[in-house]
Formats: C-alpha cells, sequence, structure tokens
C-alpha cells in the first residue's frame, strides 16, 4: 500500500492534460476520494499502474516529473516533521530511511557513503519493491523528483546534486530531465538514485525545534511496526541492494544481518523459505524488470544480477519466462 498523498496533485495535471482522472482512478480500482484525503491507503500496484497508463494516455513521456512539481516534502506526513526537525540533513535522510515505510512499504531510500558516479559524492537510492511485470518508470520518476525536492528543501537550492541516476531507458528526452534536476542525468543505471556533494549531505539544519523532532519521531517509534520483521523479508531486501557484488552471497547477507549463516538458514526454514528461492525469485524480478525497461548489454545484466556467464542467465530466463532475454526484449518493445 501507499499513502493517497503520493498521488497528490493527479486530479490537476489529469485535468490540464486533457484527460479525465476520475475515469482512470476507477479504472485501476482507487476510490476519488481517497485523493482528498492524504491518510488514505491505496495499492501501490495499483498507482504505479495508474501513472504509466496516464502517461500513455496523455501521451505525456515526463508525467512523472510533472506530477512531482505539486508535490513537496509534507507528503511523507509524520516522517517530514521529523526530518525538517533533525540536526543536519543526515541525519533527515536517515529519518526518511527509518521511517519510510509509513509512506509505503513498496518503496526503500539508503544512504551509500561512496557515490559510483561522482568523486566525494554520496549516493541517496530510492527502491521499489513491487513483483511481477510492472513497469516502473514514472512511479521512479516522481519518487526521484519528490526526494530532490525534500533534499532543496532541507539542505537549500541546489541541494548540492551532481548527478542522478535512472534504473531505465527514459520515455522523455534526457534534456527534460536534466532541466527539471539541474544536474548531469545518467539512464539506464543498476540503481535510481541521487548522487550530492558530500558538503551539502553534512550540513547544519537552521531553526529545528528539538522538541517537536523527539515527538514526531515517538509517535512514529509507537504507532508503527517494522515493515521487515520477517527474516525473508529483510534477505529479500539485502539480495536487491547487493546481487551482482561480493557480498551476495548466503554468508556475506547473513553477516549483513547480523546472523551466522545456519542461524538464517533456519529462520527461513521456520518461514517456509529459503535464501536459493529468495535469490532466483529476486534475480527473475529484477531481471524482467531490467529487460523490458532498460536496454542494457545482456552481458552486463547478467553481472549484474550475479550471473558468471550470460549463458546460465540466458537458461535462467528460458526457465522463468519460456524465451531467451532478448525474446523478452523484444516482447516488451512490442507492446
Amino acid at each position: 500500500m501507499v499513502r493517497a498523498s503520493g498521488l497528490r496533485g493527479y486530479g490537476a495535471l489529469m485535468h490540464a492534460l486533457g484527460a479525465d482522472p476520475v475515469a482512470m482512478l476507477r479504472r485501476y480500482r482507487i476510490a476519488p476520494e481517497a485523493l482528498r484525503d492524504d491518510e488514505a491507503l491505496v495499492p501501490l500496484r495499483s498507482a504505479v499502474q495508474l501513472f504509466e497508463a496516464s502517461a500513455s494516455l496523455t501521451r505525456c513521456p515526463d508525467f512523472g516529473l510533472r506530477l512531482a512539481e505539486a508535490q513537496d516534502i509534507s507528503v511523507l506526513g509524520p516522517v517530514a516533521i521529523a526530518m525538517q526537525n533533525a540536526p543536519t540533513v543526515a541525519s533527515a535522510i536517515e529519518t526518511a530511511s527509518r521511517y519510510l515505510f509509513v509512506h509505503s512499504p513498496g518503496m526503500s531510500l539508503s544512504v551509500h557513503p561512496r557515490s559510483r558516479l561522482v568523486p566525494d559524492a554520496v549516493e541517496l537510492r530510492f527502491e521499489l519493491r513491487l513483483s511481477g511485470q510492472t513497469a516502473l518508470r514514472q512511479t521512479m520518476d516522481v519518487c526521484l523528483a519528490d526526494v530532490h525536492r525534500m533534499v532543496q528543501l532541507l539542505a537549500g537550492k541546489p541541494g548540492g546534486l551532481l548527478a542522478v541516476a535512472l534504473p531505465h531507458a527514459p520515455l522523455a528526452p534526457l534534456s527534460v530531465y536534466r532541466r527539471f534536476f539541474g544536474a548531469p542525468v545518467h539512464a539506464e543505471q543498476a540503481h535510481g538514485g541521487l548522487h550530492i556533494a558530500r558538503a551539502s549531505f553534512e550540513q547544519n539544519l537552521q531553526g529545528v525545534n528539538h522538541a517537536l523532532r523527539k515527538i514526531a519521531v515517538d509517535y512514529l517509534s509507537a504507532n508503527f511496526g517494522n515493515p521487515e520483521q520477517t527474516v525473508a523479508a529483510r534477505v529479500r531486501h539485502a539480495l536487491q541492494r547487493s546481487l551482482g557484488a561480493t557480498q551476495s552471497g548466503k554468508a556475506a547477507v547473513a553477516a549483513l544481518l547480523g546472523m551466522h549463516p545456519r542461524t538464517l538458514q533456519r529462520h527461513l526454514v521456520n518461514e517456509n523459505s529459503s535464501f536459493e528461492l529468495l535469490r532466483e525469485t529476486v534475480q527473475k524480478e529484477m531481471a524482467e524488470r531490467y529487460l523490458r525497461e532498460t536496454r542494457i548489454p545482456l552481458s552486463q545484466l547478467a553481472g549484474l544480477l550475479g550471473y558468471s556467464e550470460q549463458s546460465v542467465f540466458s537458461r535462467a530466463c528460458r526457465r522463468w519466462f519460456a524465451m531467451t532475454p532478448s525474446a523478452v526484449r523484444r516482447s516488451a518493445e512490442d507492446l
């Protein structure tokens, strides 16, 4: 699920583009009145499909970026209060990372201290966790744009943004993205995220209310549980972040979670799962998304998914989809 605040501005944008928002909302099983209640919950999959279909219907390839212009940090509700009263930008982002599940358990924001794209930069990596054959371009665009606007608010414009990474081949020209973000944009990357200057990330916030922050954090802690309470969910998240890296094996993932590999496996068995099953599930989901939404070379994609050889990846695709990786990519292009 996702809070309906994430759809803020949808109706006005659709009207501006000459389309009927109510018909589209009903088509994707979202009650139109939910747009008037930020706290209402709607299925994340429905919201994702709504954005993609709306962009197609209105012939607006930058739909997600335009929608973000109607949103601000307040879409996160109580999380926003805690963020705006944090002592530093880094602390505010850490708060968002810890409590983003309050907005939607299907979203993740993580901090990586070394950027792969820019020297002396920090990567704010954003991920959507949604299984199955679902295009994520517009939702990823609006979420990255929202994070960008939040950092601008906290750090002050331009927010120290040095680069933007898109995990897909964008439908709009890259020049549209560069104009929106005011920074270089790299498409078809392994992960979506913002790469900001370390100095901006570490700067202090002005005019914060420490008492108000404590009230907000206490409220979040008391009223919302841990979205990743199962070991299987924690393993899935670790694999999504580390596939293709040296730390994606069972022993490495167990170490990330502070467990012995045998302890990890025992927990997974108790949850009717296994490390191998979770790894293959994540590989399948990521393979389908990358094949359908990017043009990353197959040899590079095989390594990204943790396969030592492209031939092994091809056999896995035949087992999952009954077709080769190239055929999966062509089928998406034919839609």
